[in-house]
């Protein structure tokens, strides 16, 4: 059986064919001629645009296929233009093998050439890169020109009692020892470990090699007239102190220890890297105020500027001694730059504080930064809250004593204390416990001891007579504080102390028998001497340099020690920044002429750090209001 034709046939030998196609022939017909059409104008209108699709092998970025294009004739719809593509290829290939054979050329030149040429090569690309960065990046804006407030008695204090002098000179070699030690087994890093001899640190410093014991202990240095050591470490700030890190790090922690630092490391020197790293570490601080109240986070990331809290401070809140201690840094800032930020920032948090309900006239440690609410109600004069209260007196002093909004929140706060949080034991010795959901907590710990000179401080200028009281009242707390270091087997103070069951100033938990290194104490015996010259605190002092001597100096440092009532301590193996900052510090000033860093003239911050009383007279402070000169 034969297929019948589609097309008419006129050979000779076959029957006569039709003249027209049939109905079915044609619909098929028809049919195929369609999707021919269909198939050629779905090419043309939605094949993809390959101009818009680069080549990525063989370096052919940039460069498109060659376009598709429809046909005359319907014989194709697609085609590539193949000798264009050829030769395209072709071009490129003769580019990539001149381009190798110049790779190889220069390769072997620089083979040819010694190390020191090769070296010498590449310290100039480096000056190179870096010119160019400079070029493009100017760098922060110069500050504003302000007087320098008036800094007097910034060196030498030098005691005429020879045996006095003798151990101001072991203070200033114990303060060698911890540096030289730091500065040959951690330097750069935060902290020290001198029994490991390397460099350590804590969260409160983030991830990143800060120098913190760089930054903490220049000062202590200028003070003490080790300038060579002074200088080497300005030269590590300006080639290596960097901000634009990766690192969370805690608020207050750095801004008593590195703004602090900087800050009276300029002001005792005159250097100005000192005030322009401080400033561009606080813009870094600055968005942790970012918050619903404006009470900033514990915590921020340099980089980023993200902020939150620690875990475990009562449901999210923030704690009152973080943020509670910015004010003298703060003004500080807003002095030396015209910046009225910082002022504003300590300022809202002071008005905020005036407007809210204080239990029993107390500020609890803990307050929720996004609702503004008290978190947990416990107040502490030591760890959480101390620092507030010291600095809202130093705020009057630091002006100048005109901060008169300060001086009346102090007073109604140290009244309210005194109240609520200061008994005295059955042995006679007067403590500060602390306040848990209105009970009273006979428990007094080392970081509480500061406050022994921070009542003597604020002894001048206190209502109602009062100044002779405050005095007798730092005098007792020094006096328990003492007791407290006088019943260890070391002579050191353990981290807290209890005042009940029949025992008095004596750590009953092994996880508070710990020192580490600790300078509350010896700062209430300096503030005493200063005030009342009475022998017995440069005694006591003296007592306790010998005991960090005998018992927490190592080969590569000082340590802390596990349990001060063990005759054989073993070491946590930390040098503390602030052993450096605080602890020698006060030593050294103990032993020292009044003419050194008078009080008339200098407040130390709560790291030890003295920043100078801003004599402002009618100047006011940007962003300041005329009532709060």
């Amino acid at each position: 059986m034969t297929t019948p034709a589609l097309l008419p046939l006129s050979a000779a030998g076959y029957p006569p064919c039709r003249r027209t196609l049939r109905l079915s022939e044609k619909f098929i017909l028809l049919l195929i001629l369609s999707a021919f059409i269909t198939l050629c104008f779905g090419a043309f209108f939605f094949l993809p645009d390959n101009s818009k699709h680069k080549r990525f092998d063989l370096g052919l970025e940039g460069r498109a296929h060659p376009s598709h294009r429809h046909t005359q004739g319907g014989e194709a719809c697609l085609g590539t233009d193949s000798h264009q593509h050829r030769e395209e290829e072709e071009s490129l290939r003769d580019k990539i093998r001149a381009d190798h054979e110049r790779a190889l050329q220069e390769a072997k030149e620089k083979l040819r050439k010694s190390r020191e040429e090769l070296q010498a090569e590449i310290q100039t690309e480096k000056n190179k890169v870096m010119e160019d960065l400079k070029k493009k990046d100017p760098g922060p804006k110069p500050l504003p020109p302000v007087p320098m407030p008036k800094v007097v008695g910034v060196s030498d204090g030098e005691p005429p009692e020879p045996d006095v002098k003798e151990k101001r000179d072991k203070i200033r070699e114990m303060m060698k020892h911890a540096w030289d030690s730091y500065r040959q087994y951690g330097w750069g890093h935060n902290e020290l470990k001198p029994l490991a001899k390397k460099g350590h640190s804590t969260n409160i410093f983030g991830n990143s090699q800060l120098g913190a014991s760089i930054v903490d202990a220049l000062d202590t240095l200028y003070i003490m007239g080790l300038h060579e050591e002074f200088k080497d470490g300005q030269e590590w700030i300006e080639q290596n102190l960097d901000f634009g890190v990766n690192a969370e790090v805690s608020v207050f922690e750095v801004n008593i220890r590195f703004i602090g630092g900087l800050l009276a490391a300029y002001y005792l020197s005159g250097q100005e890297v000192f005030k322009l790293k401080a400033v561009q570490l606080a813009e870094k601080l600055l968005p942790a105020f970012n918050t619903p109240t404006g009470i900033p986070w514990a915590m921020v990331n340099l980089k980023s500027g993200v902020g939150r809290n620690w875990g475990w401070a009562s449901a999210g809140s923030s704690i009152l001694a973080e943020f509670g201690t910015l004010h003298m840094e703060f003004v500080h800032l807003t002095y030396l730059t015209g910046n009225p930020a910082y002022y504003q920032k300590v300022m809202h948090i002071r008005k905020l504080l005036a407007k809210m309900d204080r239990p029993n006239g107390l500020y609890p440690n803990y307050l929720n930064p996004r609702t503004g609410r008290w978190g947990q109600h416990h107040t502490s004069v030591g760890g959480l809250g101390d620092s507030f209260y010291e600095y809202l007196l130093k705020a009057w002093l630091m002006s100048d004593k005109t901060d008169s909004e300060a001086r009346k929140t102090y007073d109604d706060a140290i009244e309210a204390i005194e109240r609520h949080l200061i008994r005295k034991s059955n042995g006679g010795l007067t403590f500060i416990g602390e306040w848990k959901n209105g009970h009273l907590e006979r428990k007094m710990g080392h970081l509480a001891c500061f406050a022994g000179g921070m009542f003597a401080l604020g002894a001048d200028g206190s209502p109602d007579d009062k100044a002779g009281h405050y005095l007798q009242l730092g005098a007792e707390i020094a006096h328990t504080c003492h007791e407290s270091y006088d019943r260890t087997v070391l002579k050191l103070g353990p981290e807290a102390f209890k005042f009940d069951s029949g025992l008095e100033a004596v750590a009953v938990r092994q996880n508070e028998k710990y020192y580490i290194l600790r300078p509350e104490v010896i700062e209430t015996y300096w503030y005493m001497w200063r005030f009342t010259h009475d022998p017995k605190y440069r005694q006591w002092g003296w007592e306790a340099a010998q005991a960090i001597d005998k018992y927490c100096r190592v080969s590569g440092g000082f340590s802390g020690v596990k349990d001060v009532y063990s005759s054989n301590p073993t070491y946590d193996d930390v040098q503390q920044s602030f052993f450096l900052a605080e602890t020698l510090k006060y030593l050294y000033l103990l032993f020292s002429s009044d003419d050194l860093m008078p009080l008339e003239s200098w407040v130390f911050n709560t790291e030890a750090h003295p920043l100078p009383v801003l004599h402002l007279g009618n100047i006011t402070l940007p962003g300041s209001e005329p009532a709060q000169r």
